[in-house]
């Protein structure tokens, strides 16, 4: 399903968002665990999930650069369309964590086990970094502590 609209970019603390309604999210079968690809102005293509807000809609946020590579500011008008993006993650999983995955064993039943934030999370984490081998380092760290978290819960039940 292909949403479109346009709204004015809205600007809350240090970062821009655009509002989504409740109405349009729920529409889509994972509801606020949808992810998104949002174009803007057809110029700016970003991956992204859902924000709640209190007003029980949902928000997008637009990082900064995105915002000046379009040339907006606060309460400019915007054209956007939000489609679902296919890939579960909403990023591409780095050559890097693919080899290690494919060698490591134990690695790969932990990250199997994590959710997609998790992902996510260690994905951005390593993507960070440009040393091969602390890229290997830092995905050694997160899949131990994350493993070391997973069997705490089981040891509380």
């Amino acid at each position: 399903m292909l949403y479109k609209s346009k709204q004015t970019i809205k600007k809350r603390g240090s970062y821009y968002h655009l509002e989504i309604s409740a109405e349009v999210v729920h529409q889509y079968e994972k509801k606020r665990a949808t992810r998104f690809i949002c174009t803007i102005d057809e110029k700016v293509k970003l991956h992204c999930g859902l924000n709640h807000l209190s007003n029980g809609n949902y928000y997008i946020m637009v990082a900064k650069r995105y915002i000046k590579a379009l040339n907006k500011e606060e309460g400019d008008l915007v054209l956007y369309t939000l489609e679902e993006d296919p890939n579960p993650l909403g990023v591409e999983i780095p050559a890097v964590l693919e080899a290690f995955l494919a060698q490591d064993v134990d690695g790969k039943r932990i990250f199997d086990q994590l959710t997609d934030g998790r992902k996510r999370t260690l994905i951005f984490s390593i993507l960070r970094i440009k040393n091969f081998d602390k890229q290997v380092q830092t995905i050694q760290k997160f899949l131990i502590a994350e493993h070391d978290k997973i069997q705490a819960k089981k040891k509380n039940w």
